[in-house]
């Protein structure tokens, strides 16, 4: 049975985080929109948003004793909502190698906000970037694709445990040499049970748990 929701969709709000927070009572809540004028990204960086955007959070309570690694969640209800993408450890989206989109979620106890931001058209995006779609899209696919990830991601939670094989096998990351800050190197060769990043360095094993990795590219392009 599909959990129910209160869903808002909107044009543009400042923080999709922050209103699905703010409106959340009993049931929870899904907040969809085109723009957000003080959108963020993890440790509270400045969200850039393409010409044609989606952004949407849900806002939920889990259980005390929940500690599922819901980031990665929220990328696999990504990976089964958008064709195509690819997913880099810990809440990147990639189409092509490049950044399309994210995730951001925010926990306070019990009270858990999950965000999803993707670039849907950018006709000259930075570099390192890129979007869904080669020409505008129209004005729908956001409340499209954003519907699709929540209802995705509200069922994943309903599941017990959560769906670590799927993850590794959307995730660009593993059979990759990363770094990681401040000075590491290695190669990614797995995601263990509880979303934890395994790298192989020098022969002996690493466990990342946090943090901002890099892919090394061939052609001494990185990303």
């Amino acid at each position: 049975m599909a959990t129910p929701y209160l869903q808002l969709r909107r044009y543009e709000v400042p923080s999709t985080q922050d209103l699905a927070r703010a409106e959340l009572e009993r049931l929870p809540v899904v907040v969809i929109c085109q723009r957000q004028s003080a959108g963020r990204g993890r440790g509270g960086a400045v969200w850039v948003t393409a010409p044609q955007a989606l952004a949407a959070s849900v806002a939920f309570r889990v259980g005390d004793a929940d500690h599922r690694p819901l980031s990665l969640m929220a990328g696999v209800a990504a990976s089964r909502a958008i064709h195509g993408i690819s997913l880099k450890w810990p809440n990147d989206l990639l189409v092509d190698h490049l950044k399309v989109g994210g995730i951001l979620v925010e926990r306070s106890g019990r009270l858990v906000v999950a965000g999803i931001g993707v670039n849907l058209w950018w006709p000259e995006p930075p570099e390192g970037m890129g979007a869904l779609f080669e020409e505008d899209p129209g004005p729908d696919w956001h409340a499209r694709i954003g519907g699709l990830w929540a209802a995705e991601f509200l069922h994943l939670l309903t599941v017990e445990g959560w769906p670590a094989e799927e993850y590794r096998a959307a995730c660009e990351t593993l059979g990759s040499p990363i770094t990681w800050e401040p000075d590491g190197s290695g190669i990614a060769i797995d995601v263990n049970d509880d979303g934890e990043l395994l790298v192989e360095r020098g022969g002996e094993g690493h466990v990342i748990n946090s943090g901002v990795i890099r892919h090394v590219r061939h052609r001494g392009r990185s990303d």
